[in-house]
């Protein structure tokens, strides 16, 4: 038997549940349209972005930040590595310094890719951004109201 929310949703929420819900689906339905057109799998899309944005700021990514960022089962990024690689998107480097630590660097084929499918989902991210903004606002909002502050702080000294 299902266990109830302590709180019962309200139309409201669902409402913003719903248009949260149609954003993301319309951005990866554009982004899925978009890496089609430039040759990659939303997969190699994601693991070229992972890459160029290494955490450490290199433009290489080990394969255990990429297991992390992509959320992969060691085995399934080794895959999806071996298969960019025989694609010609990415290179698998030695660290210089433990020689038991691989890292993912891209081609000039993959950076070039990467780059055509970032600037054409830049219209996307943005109306996916004013939605998330919608969405957040609306959850915001009503607070701020009930407070009876309109989202000002009240005076030091004074009671609200």
């Amino acid at each position: 038997m299902p266990i109830p929310p302590a709180k019962a949703p309200t139309a409201t929420d669902y409402a913003r549940a719903g248009r949260l819900r149609e954003a993301l689906t319309a951005f990866n339905r554009t982004s899925d349209a978009i890496t089609r057109k430039h040759r990659l799998t939303v997969q190699r899309y994601q693991l070229l972005l992972m890459v160029k944005t290494a955490r450490d700021g290199t433009e290489r990514a080990s394969l255990p930040e990429l297991r992390e960022r992509l959320a992969l089962a060691p085995s399934s990024l080794v895959e999806l590595v071996h298969r960019a690689e025989d694609a010609g998107l990415v290179r698998r480097e030695l660290s210089p310094t433990n020689r038991r630590l691989g890292y993912v660097a891209l081609t000039s084929e993959g950076a070039g890719r990467l780059a055509n499918v970032v600037a054409d989902l830049a219209a996307a991210r943005a109306t996916l951004s004013r939605h998330l903004a919608e969405v957040t606002t609306d959850l915001v909002a009503p607070r701020t109201a009930q407070s009876g502050t309109r989202g000002r702080r009240p005076k030091a000294g004074r009671r609200s």
